[in-house]
């Protein structure tokens, strides 16, 4: 088993190996996600009222 000190001692040298993001591309990756998503949701509402209205056509058929 390793030691506890030495392990958070590697622990430290491997945070200080990490490459952090600026606040420009943080701002830039929030903004796509969202765009993603907003893209994603629209899709989808279409694609349900596109199977509602002719799930609709198909259910009155038999009235």
């Amino acid at each position: 088993m390793k030691n506890p000190l030495k392990f958070f001692q590697e622990v430290k040298q491997e945070a200080f190996k990490v490459t952090w993001p600026t606040g420009k591309e943080t701002v830039q990756g929030t903004i796509m996600v969202a765009i993603m998503a907003i893209i994603a949701s629209l899709f989808f509402l279409l694609i349900d009222q596109f199977y509602k209205f002719f799930l609709d056509i198909i259910l009155n058929i038999g009235l």
